[in-house]
């Protein structure tokens, strides 16, 4: 639908879209680099996701030149980001959906946009996502491109890792960060029935969730080295919040159930039972919140289960695992 829609600059529309639920500190800090960004058909969104007080007349004092979105409740990441692009965002060929604690060099959405106009099967890509607070290595939440292992643990490429060159080169991943994601806005309308999250999930995977659709529908997602930004964490919720633990593992489980193919749904079973070690992990290292948030998961992952409300998008084809791109040959638990 959008391909070759090309703006009088001579370079596609982009929209870069930010989701806010309070964090004006963020905000405040980070948005002037968005707004300094180099590109000449740029058009930049916040979000004020049930913000109290309102976002909206501080945006607009401060910062008048951006457009601003106001829903009165907290819809989370998905919901979030679902309802404005089935109210604006399915307008523009390409959307960038920034996390607000992330600072971007004016040079960083160039080769992503050329990137895409130069591979038309591409439907999601980052860019390499440094550490805010220490530059020169990689940040935790998508570094240099999502894996996923055989059993359906994530895992990013780079985690822990200093910058050294050596993930300079372009990559196919299973997934692209939701902190700093890019999207073609063509494979969401016409082949995910404008589907961009699915709302329940709330927050946490799901971009893992969008990405896996995007390859059953015959979509490349990949990791574009030439552009970096860098990334605080930690802005929604901390590493060390139990609710965390509860959404990484509950929405873990729904993707896998959704997105599976049959002769890969074995998996999911055996996947519930090697939960288990990753809850005494939690235990033994003095964590029994986060034990008690991994059990809650597994019951509401459950409940949705037998109350049929988990969308396995039959429309789309179920590929086997072993078909995709960015599988790990690693096993990471969760709770490492």
């Amino acid at each position: 639908m959008h391909r070759g829609c090309v703006d009088i600059c001579g370079v596609p529309p982009v929209a870069v879209v930010i989701l806010a639920y309070g964090g004006r500190d963020w905000l405040e800090r980070f948005l002037p680099s968005v707004l300094a960004t180099d590109y000449p058909t740029l058009t930049v969104w916040v979000i004020d996701n049930g913000s109290d007080p309102p976002l909206a007349p501080w945006l607009a004092q401060r910062f008048p030149t951006v457009q601003v979105r106001t829903y009165p409740e907290n819809l989370g990441y998905a919901g979030g980001y679902q309802r404005f692009f089935e109210e604006r965002g399915w307008a523009y060929p390409y959307l960038a959906l920034l996390n607000s604690d992330v600072e971007v060099p004016p040079d960083w959405l160039r080769p992503l946009i050329a990137r895409f106009e130069a591979e038309p099967k591409r439907a999601a890509l980052q860019p390499k996502i440094l550490s805010w607070k220490e530059r020169t290595a990689f940040e935790y939440a998508g570094a240099a491109g999502g894996l996923l292992d055989r059993w359906g643990y994530p895992t990013a490429r780079g985690r822990g890792e200093q910058d050294a060159g050596q993930y300079d080169l372009p990559a196919d991943i299973f997934w692209a960060s939701g902190a700093a994601l890019l999207l073609r806005t063509e494979a969401i309308l016409r082949d995910l029935r404008g589907l961009l999250f699915k709302p329940y999930y709330f927050m946490h995977m799901e971009e893992i969730d969008l990405c896996w659709r995007l390859q059953r529908a015959g979509w490349r997602i990949g990791y574009e080295p030439r552009s970096r930004v860098y990334h605080v964490g930690g802005a929604s919720l901390a590493q060390s919040h139990p609710q965390k633990t509860f959404y990484n593992f509950r929405n873990n489980l729904f993707l896998l159930y959704e997105n599976l193919a049959p002769g890969d749904r074995w998996r999911l079973p055996w996947r519930l039972l090697w939960d288990a070690p990753a809850g005494l992990y939690l235990l033994l290292r003095g964590r029994p919140r986060h034990t008690l948030a991994l059990i809650k998961a597994h019951q509401s992952f459950l409940r949705a289960w037998r109350k049929g409300l988990l969308d396995r998008t039959p429309y789309l084809p179920f590929r086997p695992l072993s078909t995709l791109t960015g599988l790990s040959p690693r096993l990471r638990l969760l709770g490492g």
